[in-house]
């Protein structure tokens, strides 16, 4: 079989662009929504062979993922759904996930599941090096975004960057005391912004610094007034909001609480807890309900240790540790992944 997707502002142009250019006969595989909602993705598959769309516009063969291998699919279907079953992956997500790892014809669970990962999530890693825009950590409360901060900020220490920090979370008791703590023996002045101006005027100060990481109070994203604050503080400069999930919450409201989120401008989210987390599900709802891509990821409550990067490779691994293997290059090349 082969894949394509194609990106559009609306679902109806985007099935008008997949007749025109597979034809009536192509297999319809997934829908995203992209760009918190504004655009909208659809990968639609068909079989090798075919001929060019009425308006001869259809991409070089190089720019398609091809899967030609002929193989049972029924016993990886069963497996793959038993697997996202296991992790509460929403129904709506699984159909997704099943249909374009049965689609591709692998020859295992384990690599299906990463193809399928690879072609339907994206995965956009914090920066390690100088960063323009200042980040700004934003979550529900307890969702790590304290200790995301320290291991950011350690990291980009350790990468010999100048690094700056600063609290919004001058309420919560001992908020700013931990954050504090982690500070001092990087050798970085904490600095705290109450409101607003505070956060424009800190900022200011801190032009040439190579990255800026700003910790908040935690927040109730189905509470106008709470969201109406934050809205505030990203709009006090050009700042990035990156969600903070903690892994292992139920899936429909870490869906729920990723689009509300993905409207205040965040593009990509940082799980934390996958250590200990046994039901994943909810990442994925979250990804794919806020359009969000997968950013670093924490998976241990020490500073010192850092973020794990995550990849379709690591991703599927947490999902389906017993039957993931490393990928031979033949299968890499198939797979389309990039080395």
């Amino acid at each position: 079989m082969r894949l394509k997707s194609f990106y559009a502002d609306t679902m109806t142009e985007a099935m008008k662009m997949v007749r025109d250019n597979l034809g009536e006969d192509a297999v319809i595989v997934a829908t995203r929504e992209e760009n918190g909602g504004r655009t909208v993705r659809v990968t639609a598959a068909i079989e090798p062979g075919f001929e060019l769309g009425k308006n001869g516009s259809a991409a070089a063969p190089d720019s398609w993922l091809q899967y030609d291998d002929e193989e049972e699919e029924g016993a990886i279907a069963e497996e793959l759904t038993e697997v996202l079953l296991r992790h509460s992956v929403p129904e709506s997500v699984m159909d997704h996930i099943i249909s374009c790892a049965t689609v591709m014809a692998l020859e295992s669970p384990g690599t299906a599941l990463v193809a399928a990962i690879e072609h339907l999530f994206t995965f956009d890693p914090l920066p390690v090096r100088p960063h323009d825009k200042a980040l700004m950590m934003v979550g529900s409360p307890g969702s790590g975004k304290t200790l995301a901060v320290a291991k950011m900020a350690a990291r980009g220490v350790m990468n010999g960057l100048k690094i700056g920090v600063i609290s919004t979370d001058t309420v919560r008791a001992g908020g700013i005391e931990q954050l504090e703590s982690f500070t001092r023996l990087l050798n970085i002045d904490l600095k705290k912004a109450e409101n607003p101006e505070d956060l424009n005027h800190i900022l200011n100060d801190m032009e040439g610094f190579d990255q800026v990481i700003i910790d908040t109070q935690g927040l109730n994203p189905f509470e106008k007034d709470d969201i109406r604050n934050i809205a505030k503080m990203i709009g006090a400069r050009d700042i990035e909001p990156i969600l903070v999930l903690a892994a292992g919450g139920d899936s429909e409201e870490m869906g729920e609480t990723a689009r509300v989120f993905a409207t205040l401008g965040a593009t990509r989210f940082l799980p934390t807890r996958i250590d200990i987390a046994r039901r994943l599900g909810g990442l994925l709802a979250a990804s794919h309900q806020g359009s969000l891509s997968f950013a670093d990821a924490g998976n241990t409550p020490k500073v010192a240790d850092g973020l794990k990067v995550l990849s379709p490779q690591a991703l599927s691994k947490l999902l389906m540790p017993g039957a993931y293997r490393e990928r031979r290059p033949e299968q890499l090349k198939r797979t389309g992944t990039r080395q």
